[in-house]
């Protein structure tokens, strides 16, 4: 496995609708690992084709649904992934939320973007079985975000407003 660098915001490639998946190869499968690698060194939920120049429609997110509740990986604890290839979001809940949402290709922005709390999707693993899978708040806001990497759509587009990460943790009022 190896790193695979991080697209950045202003390449163009971010902007771009990527290609089916036709191959389920080896080469497949090592452009799998090296994406779970480099999405661990960088610390993030999700990360697509784009994001590592690759313009085929397929990514991977942190399946955190057997973390403790409060986030934290416990010693020894090997992530889980689930990887999506050719992925179609089938169903979305008409329930939606707003949260400030990060992006490994922007870093230091965070996008207030309103997402489905639940989303149903169908997609191919490594090996081109299809699977259809529910998620619910966290990942289904990961499995949207990183859909929309794969039609060009980044939280640069989508975001109402954004809160930078430079801004002080706390904003001191005018007092009257």
């Amino acid at each position: 496995m190896a790193l695979r660098t991080i697209v950045q915001d202003g390449d163009p490639i971010l902007k771009k609708v990527c290609r089916p998946v036709t191959n389920f190869d080896d080469r497949l499968a090592t452009l799998l690992d090296d994406m779970k690698e480099t999405l661990i060194d960088a610390g993030g939920l999700g990360l697509a084709g784009p994001q590592v120049g690759v313009m085929r429609r397929l990514f991977i997110a942190l399946d955190e649904r057997d973390l403790p509740e409060d986030g934290t990986m416990p010693e020894g604890y090997e992530p889980k992934f689930i990887e999506c290839i050719n992925p179609e979001i089938l169903e979305e809940s008409e329930d939606e939320v707003t949260l400030y949402e990060g992006c490994l290709s922007f870093p230091g922005h965070n996008g207030a973007i309103s997402r489905p709390r639940k989303v149903k999707i169908r997609a191919q693993d490594r090996h081109g079985e299809t699977f259809e899978m529910e998620a619910e708040e966290m990942l289904a806001r990961c499995f949207c975000h990183e859909t929309n990497h794969l039609d060009g759509i980044t939280i640069m587009d989508l975001a109402d407003h954004f809160y930078e990460d430079d801004y002080p943790d706390e904003i001191e009022e005018d007092e009257e």
